[in-house]
């Protein structure tokens, strides 16, 4: 609960820093740029006391936003088709401009001495307020495009698009986790493809109600597999890679009876740890991607792929455990150097069990 707290609350700042400068945008291009607001010289008033029914506006607009955006996407957006999902949220906003902008002008009129609006259906004739409308659908567009550029792209990684960060190969110390899940040719046989591939969505929708809390980025899905990434600097911090995995888990075992009664399966995952040094660059033109190439990968994937071999559902390798700290909750127990596939040198793994809750 405290997790979507937090969530809502960085949602909400941002809506709202969004939607006030957007509107006090609007104020200052029809102060200089048009000069008069249905009939009304508007330059005869302070300039400052026009750009505060922008803040009011904006803050109205932000918290609506926000609260629209967290429900449909954490509650509703799962069920629904994106028309319809539009539909209503459009249908939303209209009644929460109408609403706001009722708000406004009626405060407006008292701090200007102005006589706006005299009927309940004032908005339907009114310039202004259609003006507002179209400005408000540019503006949801633009957040719109950059809040699923961020879902797509990862959070963060958009940015770094714009500015060109990985135009040419970087190196970056990072953390790898690749997530997989136990025995699944088995249930793919058992489920039958349709309601396998319902199952891995189910799954990853509830890893992804998991991995903000701690800082994880996903890097990719491939098939019933998860890849997901950190700067070291935040996958060590606090454990958070580790604690990530057990949340995980935790989140599953909650869900065991829907799982039951859906699927007839309990999934479980396995993973495997390790980071290290390797390289960033952007790749393709067409559809661009971030790409990671280094041993670190591969090396974490084998890692991965030795959890089924030791009965194990936590492998951790030995430079990143020793990097680590405050790793009470756990009981870690070492593998010993064990050959991993396409590596010459030995490599030192651990495995990791949860002793108490996280």
């Amino acid at each position: 609960m405290r997790y979507y707290f937090v969530q809502f609350i960085k949602l909400l700042f941002s809506t709202t820093l969004f939607w006030s400068g957007a509107f006090c945008l609007f104020i200052t291009i029809r102060y200089f740029a048009i000069g008069a607001e249905e009939g009304i010289a508007i330059t005869d008033f302070s300039f400052a006391k026009l750009l505060k029914f922008g803040l009011y506006l904006g803050g109205l607009i932000g918290l609506l936003y926000a609260i629209v955006e967290f429900v449909f996407d954490k509650f509703v957006a799962k069920n629904l088709s994106l028309s319809i999902i539009i539909f209503l949220k459009f249908l939303v906003y209209l009644v929460g401009m109408i609403l706001f902008l009722s708000i406004i002008y009626a405060r407006a009129e008292v701090e200007l001495d102005l006589n706006l609006s005299n009927d309940l259906g004032w908005w339907q004739q009114n310039q202004v307020f259609w003006l507002l409308v179209g400005y408000f659908i540019i503006c949801s567009q633009v957040f719109t495009f950059i809040k699923i550029a961020n879902e797509k792209f990862g959070q963060g990684v958009f940015f770094n698009f714009l500015i060109g960060k990985y135009r040419k190969p970087r190196e970056e110390r990072r953390v790898f986790m690749f997530l997989d899940l136990k025995d699944s040719t088995k249930l793919a046989e058992q489920l039958g493809h349709y309601k396998y591939s319902k199952l891995i969505q189910s799954c990853f929708y509830d890893l992804n109600r998991v991995i903000g809390r701690y800082d994880a980025e996903i890097y990719q899905y491939v098939g019933d597999e998860a890849v997901l990434s950190w700067t070291y600097k935040r996958g060590v911090h606090q454990n958070n890679c580790i604690k990530l995995f057990y949340k995980y888990k935790e989140v599953l075992k909650k869900k065991e009876k829907w799982y039951l009664k859906q699927f007839g399966v309990i999934p479980t995952f396995k993973a495997g740890l390790h980071g290290g040094k390797l390289i960033v660059t952007e790749v393709g033109t067409v559809k661009k991607e971030i790409a990671y190439h280094g041993d670190v990968i591969n090396t974490t994937a084998r890692i991965q792929g030795e959890c089924n071999k030791y009965e194990q559902s936590l492998l951790i390798s030995e430079s990143l455990y020793k990097t680590m700290y405050n790793l009470q909750k756990y009981d870690i127990k070492s593998i010993g150097e064990i050959p991993l596939k396409g590596k010459e040198e030995l490599v030192k793994i651990y495995a990791v069990n949860l002793v108490y809750k996280v």
